[in-house]
């Protein structure tokens, strides 16, 4: 098979990595070849914090992928999160001075660019600039304004930031593995792509992807991204409580948490009880499945309750008609979505990927691999009108910025 009818998506978590290979099938739908998983050794909240550990990851999740799929990967589309990532609107005006007073594609760049000159911190750098919506002169709610007659364009754009180091330091673990990076993208946006219609987006929805170590929260309204925000609460947190509650390691934590935990004290029935080990060869415990439960209950209280009061700084609640939808490993504790709806009042639903993908298998429409769906499918689009290109070097996060100013915003 040639190397361009494939993409690789490469999500790399705080928890996890992994990757996928797809293609287009011949019914128009995304088709995924091989799928490779291995533990996240070597991040913390989105961020390496060991790179060589990180490298090793990345490479055994590939080479998984790679034997499931019988193809060889070069290039990889990767993602990129954490508690570093910061969203802003932004609006930027121009005027049409020409005779004909026509808007071509040049005067859109010129109001794009425009509407991206804010002030940043010198830290951070630009990885999207997404174009909302233009106006021409009084006429808001325009789509693609070329070859349409103006005195003045208008954009309004959704600008997303991230650290420079950090992002550079996900580059160098992919080359340093052996593989170069072909696109970066955010994770909630790829997320999005895989488990969002564009019913969805036009009504207004709230993608709320709870990873391990930060949950990422997307808005969309009017078929365009509002708002992104990253808070730093996640799975490992609910983990940690379990921990020092049970006083039991991190490891035996999670696997109580995902064995018995529930989010919700009012969804347990009875007093079952079950034993759990103790740490390093410690006598362990006896607990009852409501104890656990108080435990987990305020963690995923307070998550939401954060979430809820940034969508209402937004001003957005009254635009996501179609509710929220949540994605990400933590999202499959039980009774979590009874308490998601009960605090953020809005109808939800689990983020399995639609009908665009084929080839899964077993458990792997789970919100857990959204993001890598979502990258598949972005790197698969980003190929029909892109030519490829790779990122090596020092100043790779500089290069990869110019290439994403109008990614999920193809209005033209």
């Amino acid at each position: 098979m040639k190397k361009q009818e494939f993409v690789v998506g490469l999500d790399i978590g705080t928890t996890k990595i992994c990757a996928m290979i797809g293609r287009h099938h011949e019914s128009g739908v995304v088709e995924i070849m091989g799928t490779g998983v291995t533990p996240s050794k070597g991040l913390r909240k989105g961020v390496v914090i060991n790179l060589e550990s990180t490298i090793d990851s990345v490479e055994r999740a590939i080479e998984e992928a790679e034997g499931e799929s019988g193809v060889e990967v070069t290039r990889v589309f990767t993602g990129i999160a954490g508690g570093h990532i910061r969203g802003v609107n932004s609006r930027g005006v121009v005027g049409i001075s020409r005779t004909s007073r026509e808007v071509n594609r040049r005067d859109v760049e010129r109001v794009i660019n425009a509407a991206k000159a804010v002030a940043i911190p010198l830290e951070q750098e630009v990885i999207h600039v997404i174009p909302q919506e233009f106006t021409v002169d009084d006429q808001d709610g325009v789509k693609n304004p070329i070859g349409m007659s103006a005195n003045r364009l208008g954009a309004e754009v959704h600008i997303v930031t991230g650290a420079v180091t950090s992002a550079q330091n996900i580059i160098k673990s992919v080359n340093r593995a052996g593989f170069e990076v072909e696109d970066i993208v955010l994770g909630p946006l790829a997320s999005a792509e895989a488990v969002l219609s564009p019913e969805e987006k036009r009504s207004g929805v709230v993608l709320i992807d709870i990873g391990g170590g930060t949950t990422d929260m997307v808005i969309f309204s009017r078929g365009s991204i509002r708002h992104s925000e990253v808070l730093a609460l996640g799975g490992d947190h609910v983990t940690n409580d379990v921990s020092i509650g049970l006083r039991t390691s991190p490891k035996q934590a999670e696997e109580v948490k995902k064995a018995y935990g529930c989010a919700t004290v009012s969804l347990i029935k009875g007093e079952e009880f079950f034993h759990y080990p103790g740490m390093e060869g410690r006598r362990g415990g006896k607990v009852s499945l409501s104890q656990l439960c108080e435990i987990i209950e305020p963690r995923i209280e307070e998550l939401f309750t954060l979430v809820n009061a940034d969508i209402d700084r937004t001003g957005l609640s009254r635009s996501v008609s179609a509710g929220a939808v949540l994605t990400g490993g933590a999202s499959l504790l039980r009774g979590l979505p009874e308490m998601a709806e009960r605090i953020l009042r809005l109808p939800l639903r689990l983020g399995k990927t639609n009908g665009r993908i084929r080839g899964l298998g077993k458990g792997k429409d789970s919100p857990i691999y959204a993001t890598a769906v979502g990258l598949v499918h972005y790197g698969l689009t980003y190929r029909q009108g892109k030519k490829m290109a790779r990122f090596k070097g020092r100043n790779l996060f500089s290069q990869v910025a110019l290439r994403m100013k109008e990614w999920l915003g193809e209005f033209f």
